[in-house]
């Protein structure tokens, strides 16, 4: 490979590229967050995506240029990571960007200075791609810059048309590659990525696409670039792949000293599992800087399957250990000088690392164990395929991953059915899929077919009527479509319009009533079905048709309820992130009319103080009466407001907006108070996990707050009367009851233990001599689990060396206890403690283990004990003769 005039390192790329653009006008931003500002994209994936709203028309840019270094996360190629030269689940992109300024010309000429001047790069080397439509890129490059058309390749728009996703700005674009090997030839296949790989691309962004495809021109011809960091500093570095550059390589040295693997001397399995666990660290280092917590959604669970495949691969090369945190710190080392605050959340970082790794660990031993009795029940059936349904049951039940399952199976010598594993995996999704495709309505024939051909969808009326006149469009009885229904039915019923919210958005839905002159229902919930509200009731009297004009009337002080709850929920979520961490996302809801509860994404448990912060925050909130301000406007412009929609949430192009001002304003259908005032106090009264990365804080407010105090009240009052002390003596009082009580149990301990002594005496009549062994086997009743292991202990040391100690225990729970005590001569004959007591345990449906010298273990069927110690005299002997 030809020397360049320089090698740079990363660390130099990045700020020579940022120089040069800043000399041209350019204002350097910094790179945004991996949790990015639009709630349709999951993770931040190009440097075009913090500008997206400037390119389609709906924000004025500060500035005419910009240029970036963007960190980036893509997940869509991961099971190429490791095996190809450049895939990457964490990449930088610098880039370049013009918001009406400068456009083809300019980007062109300028992307051509960066390369062969900036970076020395030989022209002789690069090629061109444009889109095979546009004439005047190629045009450009041909006449203006001046390179040879052998070496300008036109390309369709499958590859050189660039879009932001479905819908959104998009444009052609024009491709540099460097090629590797010119010394092949003119003959030139930039689909060879052994040959050629593709460094900088530049895009046109002139157009919009709608989600019917249609194209319509943008306000404004826009400038995207983006210059992989990766990539260039492999050709720089003139290295075989982005893996051996100075941005990666030294963590994959540190991987290597931690599994004692020298990358450079490994096998290629190897290396791919180094590579995987380098680049995945980047990721998940930078993903939880940027306050992305492990989950089981969303982002969180894609952090999550990142750790995961770390994990996994460190086993695969020998590491046991737990070795995440190390590895951060090599990644915070590397990125630091870039992005202080790799530093500053180290703490956070190593915690979320070390909790993680931790959880998955036990995971990992406790489906090798289940995968271990799959094998050998296998190998006893002279059978060599893991079948998927084992697989997947190992997979969907204990998070055990397919790939480790195939491993271990190929170093047993045996392979996995995974056509097998991937039919249980569909079905599990269909299953899944069923479960969300409608709500259970018991309706024998969903709403969406020909049973509501005739009608239209219900118009809700609910947030600004309570009670209105209606008419029945559907009736439904057992979940069959009927004309009517009489006294003491169960029905549901679709009107044509309702003043009932029907549960969505965590909010249940209204109770209340239907009714006219002859005829009252009550209604005890509303939920959605497509377009429809389905009432869901029972007829007390009278009798109601399809086509009847009824009245409807929601339960109002059941709303009103509901309403503070729903309110204080949008109060709490701006709550937690002003006191705890202002990258706390939703991770779930549900507003009712006696409680809330508000499910977030953060690792670890709020200390006492915070949750007195945040519940001192909304009550604050709520003494100053701030006003709801509700308007319907365009998604785009209320994203611009700073509106926080829910992750995962699917928005039309008019969204409503909830606007308490200066603290919540947030995309909504609920139902709300007018003023804060109206909530009138606020409680929590729980905060803890609920998996892995998300925490659930339970509240109280208004006059649920009275329901939630009056049960207290009672037994607070009921203390005092029993234990004979004021309110604020109860601590106290029962702190020296637990003290009384714990001195009474060890008295009642040393007891039993004194009885259990007493009754080994007596056993030591049982003893049997097997050559020069002694062995003790019997049932002894009477004591609990706990002696029976010392009085088996204080057999075994009396009767001294050569003594193999079992004795069995039928608990009131007429469950089974067994221990086994065994001296070192017995040991030595290759008879352990903890392997023998559980194949005993076995016979009595149980199992167990302990140390080769003692050990104990537990069963089910107290009718087996005699057969199992019986089991256990004879293998004894059969061992020790």
């Amino acid at each position: 490979m030809t020397d360049y005039p320089q090698k740079l390192s990363g660390d130099e790329i990045r700020r020579k590229f940022l120089e040069f653009y800043r000399k041209r006008g350019h204002q350097i931003v910094t790179s945004a967050s991996l949790i990015p500002e639009d709630p349709t994209v999951l993770l931040t994936i190009a440097g075009m995506l913090t500008f997206k709203p400037i390119f389609l028309g709906q924000r004025i840019p500060e500035f005419p240029r910009a240029a970036s270094s963007q960190k980036c996360i893509r997940t869509n190629d991961i099971e190429n990571v490791g095996r190809t030269k450049r895939h990457h689940t964490f990449f930088e992109m610098l880039g370049n960007f013009s918001f009406g300024d400068y456009f083809k010309e300019q980007a062109i000429s300028w992307g051509w200075e960066v390369s062969t001047e900036l970076f020395g790069l030989p022209k002789e080397r690069l090629i061109i791609s444009v889109f095979d439509l546009d004439e005047e890129t190629y045009a450009i490059w041909r006449d203006k810059i001046g390179v040879p058309e052998k070496r300008i390749k036109r390309m369709g728009i499958n590859d050189n048309f660039w879009n932001s996703g479905v819908t959104g700005p998009c444009g052609p674009c024009s491709e540099i590659y460097y090629d590797f090997h010119p010394e092949l030839g003119d003959d030139i296949d930039l689909e060879d990525d052994s040959r050629f790989i593709e460094f900088y691309n530049l895009v046109f962004m002139e157009s919009n696409r709608d989600a019917n495809g249609n194209l319509t021109p943008l306000a404004s011809k826009n400038i995207d670039t983006g210059m992989g960091l990766e990539r260039m500093a492999q050709i720089l570095q003139q290295v075989p792949n982005n893996y051996e550059t100075d941005l990666i390589l030294p963590i994959i040295k540190k991987v290597g000293d931690i599994a004692r693997a020298d990358y450079s001397k490994s096998d290629e399995k190897t290396k791919i599992s180094l590579k995987i666990i380098s680049d995945h660290m980047r990721a998940i280092v930078h993903m939880i800087a940027d306050h992305i917590y492990a989950s089981n959604v969303g982002r969180g669970y894609v952090l999550r399957r990142l750790i995961r495949r770390v994990v996994r691969h460190g086993r695969l090369i020998g590491i046991d250990e737990e070795f995440t945190t190390k590895l951060a710190e090599n990644v915070i080392i590397l990125g630091e000088s870039a992005y202080p605050h790799l530093r500053e959340r180290e703490s956070a970082i190593k915690t979320e690392l070390q909790q993680e790794e931790s959880c998955f660990l036990k995971t990992l031993a406790r489906g090798e164990k289940i995968l271990a009795g799959v094998i050998n029940k296998l190998k006893h059936q002279d059978k060599t395929i893991i079948s998927g349904d084992e697989i997947f049951k190992l997979y969907d039940t204990y998070g055990f991953p397919k790939e480790l399952t195939q491993e271990i199976a190929e170093e047993e010598g045996l392979t996995i059915d995974s056509d097998g594993f991937t039919i249980e995996m569909q079905k599990q999704i269909k299953r899944a899929q069923s479960s969300h495709k409608t709500i259970d309505l018991t309706v024998k024939h969903p709403l969406d077919n020909k049973s509501s051909d005739h009608i239209h969808s219900t118009e809700f009326l609910g947030y600004t009527q309570t009670v209105t006149s209606v008419r029945v469009e559907l009736l439904l009885v057992d979940g069959i479509a009927k004309e009517e229904a009489e006294a003491a039915m169960e029905v549901q019923v679709v009107l044509n319009k309702t003043p009932f919210y029907a549960e969505s958005g965590g909010q249940i839905g209204d109770k209340g009533s239907l009714f006219s002159n002859d005829l009252f229902i009550k209604i005890r919930d509303v939920k959605k079905e497509s377009d429809f509200y389905v009432h869901f009731g029972r007829v007390e009297h009278g009798k109601i048709r399809v086509g009847d004009t009824i009245t409807a009337q929601i339960d109002c002080a059941y709303r009103r309820r509901v309403q503070v709850h729903h309110t204080a929920t949008h109060l709490l979520q701006t709550a937690l992130r002003n006191v705890v961490d202002d990258r706390i996302s939703q991770a779930g809801s549900l507003v009712s009319f006696d409680r809330l509860r508000f499910d977030f994404n953060y690792p670890q448990a709020l200390k006492p103080d915070q949750i007195s912060q945040i519940e001192l925050q909304v009550n604050n909130w709520i003494g100053e009466a701030h006003i709801a301000k509700i308007e319907i406007m365009p998604l785009e412009k209320a994203k611009a407001k700073g509106a926080i929609a829910l992750f995962g949430e699917k928005y039309a192009d008019m969204v409503r907006v909830i606007d308490f001002s200066g603290i919540s304003i947030e995309l909504c259908g609920g139902t709300h108070v007018n003023s804060t005032a109206e909530i009138g106090v606020f409680k929590i009264i729980s905060e803890g996990g609920i998996s892995s990365g998300v925490r659930r804080i339970e509240a109280v407010a208004g006059n649920a707050i009275l329901d939630y105090l009056n049960p207290r009240d009672i037994i607070i009052r009921d203390l005092t009367d029993r234990l004979k002390v004021k309110l604020e003596e109860i601590p106290e009082r029962i702190t020296t009851l637990q003290h009384d009580l714990k001195n009474i149990q060890k008295q009642v301990n040393n007891l039993k233990s004194q009885l259990a002594i007493t009754k080994s005496n007596n056993l030591i009549s049982t003893m049997e001599t097997v050559g020069h062994f002694k062995i003790l086997v019997a049932q002894i009743d009477n004591i609990d689990p706990t002696s029976l292991q010392i009085v088996a202990e204080r057999l075994q040391q009396k009767i001294g060396n050569g003594a193999a100690v079992v004795l069995g225990l039928i608990t009131e729970v007429s469950k089974v206890s067994l221990v086994a005590a065994f001296s070192l001569e017995v040991n030595n004959q290759g008879i352990k403690a903890g392997k023998f007591i559980n194949v005993i345990a076995k016979i009595c449906g149980g199992g167990g283990g302990g140390r080769p010298n003692l050990a104990m273990a537990g069963g089910r069927y107290a009718d087996k004990l005699p057969e199992a110690l019986e089991k256990a005299r004879a293998d004894l002997k059969a061992c020790l003769e």
